[in-house]
């Protein structure tokens, strides 16, 4: 019987993590899907599904493939959604990643009902504006490659603005990143590593931002199995897998 009962599959619950480079990235040493997998150990899984350089338009087409309705669907405790650095790339210097203003807005609207659609609610999916642009360190990592500055702040903020309406309008949360970078006029440039991806700094920002949304909805998890000092060290199966059974 013990034997049958150890094979019992712990459905942890999770939270993904979806999005372009600055996702794929995060948990890079001091990333910000780092922090949070450390703060959310033995509670909850964190699952990076970031692509980088991709896009709403793409993202929408590859997103059923990277989470899908399956009998462990009601452990999700939440998923963001983190794009438009791309989206906002400048149509005539970089067509490839470029999606126009109402396109990124749609793609984000029907990225959302498909995660409603596969039982994710809206109160569980988190919008993730890009984060400013510094110019010029952009522009010297373009020239670097041979090419022109292939994004601006001010265009990348329209994408922010389209993100937080977004939201709004289809009851999710969203942390404005763009805004709150910029708050009173402060030197957001420290948050940047290159002008457009986080810097430890800014990764820090970004999990303090987040926690403030998740810590709530992840205060009440249970531990995964027992405290060690909780585990009867003469019979260890009566205690260890007891909890498979709660």
């Amino acid at each position: 019987e013990a034997g049958v009962c150890s094979r019992k599959l712990l459905l942890r619950p999770r939270i993904f993590l979806f999005g372009d480079s600055i996702t794929e990235f995060c948990f890079q040493e001091n990333g910000w899907g780092a922090s949070l997998s450390h703060r959310l150990a033995r509670k909850c899984d964190v699952l990076n599904r970031g692509l980088s350089g991709y896009n709403t338009r793409w993202a929408k087409i590859v997103l059923p493939r990277l989470i899908h309705k399956d009998s462990s669907a009601e452990n999700t405790v939440a998923v963001t959604v983190f794009f438009g650095a791309n989206d906002s790339a400048l149509k005539d210097v970089n067509p490839k990643q470029h999606v126009p203003l109402n396109e990124y807005a749609d793609n984000l609207k029907s990225m959302i009902q498909y995660l409603k659609s596969v039982d994710i609610a809206e109160d569980k999916i988190i919008l993730v504006t890009p984060p400013p642009l510094q110019e010029t360190a952009w522009e010297k990592e373009c020239i670097a490659k041979g090419e022109k500055l292939n994004r601006l702040n001010a265009t990348t903020g329209e994408y922010a603005k389209a993100c937080v309406k977004t939201a709004r309008d289809c009851g999710t949360e969203v942390v404005d990143l763009w805004t709150l970078m910029q708050e009173k006029n402060q030197d957001y440039s420290r948050y940047l590593s290159d002008g457009l991806h986080l810097s430890g700094e800014g990764n820090n920002f970004l999990a303090n931002q987040l926690w403030s949304v998740l810590e709530r909805r992840t205060s009440a998890l249970p531990l995964l199995l027992p405290y060690w000092r909780d585990v009867d060290h003469l019979h260890p199966e009566a205690s260890l897998l007891e909890s498979l059974h709660e």
